[in-house]
């Protein structure tokens, strides 16, 4: 496979089809990221559904009222206004949980203008809804509570991270069941690739397990496991 044939639609689709987060951790460990997994407790609304698309990062810190001047919503806006299709917008609170960031009306507009899904470490509220609406969102908690007062999205576009691992616009977010990986831009498309080639060969590897061949004959052979 080439990797000049993918586009970034096309790296989405396949990792959706073929890929888990346990494979990319491992290939990325084989190119010297070894820091790519947040180990932030983050859970998916719908644990059954992978989360895959590109990052829209968005800086979250405490604020303690709300004013014209401050437009505690406008950043906030804006990027989800300007988000595009596959887009994730990644809400980077710092361990706010206390604030909920997103939530139903968010969802809505996010799912129409085709984003791919949420993540934050913060918490959301108005599961059933977005439920309902069919939005993937990976979160840290649940909160009534509202961001107004409370919390403001200051700058976006801009380096963040969850739990130490740095994340920026563009990088591409997958999780599942086992948790989230972040694949920095300049590494997608050879990450993938090798992802897929071992994926591949562990369909092998596992007719040959079934078989009765010993896991170190396998590793002897392939070299993977």
């Amino acid at each position: 496979m080439s990797e000049s044939l993918l586009s970034p639609q096309e790296v989405a689709q396949l990792c959706q089809a073929e890929l888990y987060s346990a494979v990319l951790c491992d290939t990325l460990d084989s190119f010297g990221l070894r820091n790519q997994s947040p180990q932030a407790s983050l859970r998916l609304l719908e644990p059954d559904v992978k989360l895959c698309g590109y990052a829209r990062v968005g800086l979250y810190m405490p604020v303690y009222h709300d004013s014209s001047d401050l437009d505690v919503y406008g950043e906030e806006i804006d990027l989800v206004d300007s988000l595009k299709p596959g887009d994730i917008p990644v809400l980077c609170c710092h361990g706010m949980t206390h604030i909920a960031p997103w939530g139903e009306l968010l969802s809505t507009r996010s799912k129409v203008v085709g984003a791919a899904g949420c993540v934050t470490d913060g918490s959301i509220r108005d599961l059933a809804m977005i439920r309902k609406i069919g939005f993937q969102v990976a979160y840290a908690g649940t909160n009534p509570v509202d961001t107004k007062y409370r919390g403001k999205l200051m700058l976006y576009d801009v380096p963040g991270q969850i739990d130490r691992v740095r994340i920026e616009s563009g990088d591409l977010i997958f999780m599942d069941e086992d948790g989230m990986v972040v694949l920095p831009q300049d590494h997608i498309q050879h990450v993938v690739t090798t992802a897929l080639e071992k994926v591949r060969k562990e369909t092998t590897i596992r007719t040959e397990l079934v078989e009765g061949r010993t896991l170190r004959q396998i590793f002897t052979d392939h070299g993977i496991l």
